[in-house]
């Protein structure tokens, strides 16, 4: 992902997720997803606001979420965005996908973990 997200953004992220989870073929929640935000720009506040809605809709949560983000001012709001989720943030997709694919803490998932590699 990157950019600027207004409403009209939002709204058809949230509409490609549905498409997307409905093609998925596993059972609810049991999808794992890599997010890249190495292109996201630092975001109005009520952008951060709608993701974290987005974010918290249980029927759409993954297994284990990663994010990939480098910059500190959209890491830092990323965070914000994800207080409350079980979800990491990593600086290459290689991390990222390697911990989604870690079957040894697969059951551990913590509540609020935040690698910072």
């Amino acid at each position: 992902m990157g950019g600027l997200f207004g409403p009209g953004d939002i709204a058809a992220f949230v509409e490609a997720r549905r498409v997307a989870h409905a093609e998925l073929g596993c059972a609810p929640n049991e999808h794992m997803t890599v997010n890249g935000l190495r292109e996201m720009k630092i975001q109005a506040q009520a952008t951060v606001a709608a993701f974290q809605a987005l974010l918290a809709d249980p029927a759409y949560r993954s297994r284990r979420l990663a994010f990939v983000i480098s910059q500190t001012l959209t890491r830092n709001q990323a965070l914000r965005a994800l207080a409350g989720r079980d979800c990491r943030c990593f600086d290459t997709p290689e991390e990222a996908e390697a911990w989604l694919l870690d079957s040894e803490d697969f059951e551990e998932v913590p509540v609020r973990h935040f690698a910072t590699r």
